[in-house]
């Protein structure tokens, strides 16, 4: 689905991009301090729209500052684009459901999982392994860490 506002982002964009995903769309009384905004609303994250927000962000320069609200899953994903494409940790704002559900990495076999429950275990959508959920986010996965939560028990 493309975003609602995408047309008209100037070349070299220096003001704030607020990209809101789902029923977040209420970023409007996001201040931006006078800098010029640029509104995108994206129903969830997917690779689709993901790459439209790798377009708007390619199209600015630096100086450029973004804005994600949205659940959870969906603002750490877009932020790691961001992150591709160059942005700083500093030039991006987050403002997620806490509630909403997490996006975990699994190191045994190398996927993502979404944690629908956010509870502290979930089940690996890839090689079916019990994941103890860790609080260690990885920006460049756009994923909380998961190890194996029964590993040290004898079978």
């Amino acid at each position: 689905m493309p975003p609602t506002a995408c047309t008209g982002l100037e070349p070299g964009f220096r003001g704030v991009i607020c990209a809101s995903f789902g029923a977040a769309g209420d970023i409007a009384k996001q201040d931006t301090g006078g800098r010029p905004r640029h509104d995108l609303h994206f129903a969830s994250a997917t690779p689709n729209t993901l790459s439209d927000l790798r377009t708007v962000l390619g199209a600015s320069h630096v100086g450029v500052r973004l804005v994600l609200a949205g659940p959870q899953a969906d603002i750490r994903a877009a932020a790691a684009v961001a992150a591709e494409c160059g942005l700083l940790e500093e030039e991006v704002t987050l403002l997620s459901d806490e509630a909403g559900p997490r996006v975990v990495y699994c190191p045994h076999c190398l996927t993502t999982t979404i944690d629908r429950a956010a509870g502290s275990e979930v089940e690996c959508q890839g090689c079916a392994t019990v994941l103890a959920i860790t609080d260690h986010f990885s920006r460049r996965k756009g994923a909380y860490l998961g190890y194996s939560a029964h590993a040290e028990e004898a079978s």
